[in-house]
């Protein structure tokens, strides 16, 4: 009868969703670390306010959020917009922040390599691309892929996302 305790299943249920649950806060705690460090004060600052929002619908607690602005006086964080085009030729935003450009731009190389895609100039993939009211990224002209590729970009974007340092994946797929 070892292992089929009723603790036992619901030990590893919650392990496994306290642990997407803390990667999720840490990618938004990032996210305000960023945004605060030209102004730690969301009323003069929208970027942080929305950050500091989404954080909250997240639930990350209140004091978490505090701490990440406080955090903010480490100037060495870094916003980076990565262009790249994926499978079938798909383009693609990435948002980061990172604290090492050279690290983070590797990795994704690597990432992309892996199911053929390549980073882009930068200006190369922004035109598929339009800014939304929130603040995002939206596709001006969604694409239709096949099974084949779409499963290959769901991979794509599904590895991006498990990245600690990428905050956001944009696709122009529809």
């Amino acid at each position: 009868m070892s292992g089929h305790s009723r603790w036992v299943q619901i030990k590893h249920k919650k392990g496994v969703t306290d642990k997407k649950r803390g990667e999720l806060f840490s990618k938004l705690l990032k996210a305000i670390r960023a945004a605060s460090r030209t102004e730690p004060n969301p009323d003069f600052n929208p970027r942080l306010r929305s950050a500091v929002e989404t954080a909250k619908e997240a639930g990350v607690p209140t004091d978490n959020i505090a701490r990440a602005i406080e955090g903010s006086k480490n100037k060495d964080l870094e916003d980076l917009l990565i262009e790249a085009y994926g499978p079938g030729g798909v383009a693609i935003l990435v948002t980061a922040t990172t604290n090492n450009r050279n690290r983070t731009m590797a990795e994704l190389r690597k990432m992309l390599n892996d199911v053929g895609g390549k980073v882009a100039e930068p200006g190369s993939v922004m035109w598929a691309f339009e800014r939304s009211e929130g603040g995002g990224w939206t596709a001006k002209f969604p694409i239709v892929l096949d099974a084949d590729t779409k499963s290959k970009l769901n991979e794509l974007t599904t590895t991006l996302d498990g990245d600690e340092d990428v905050l956001e994946v944009v696709t122009n797929a529809s």
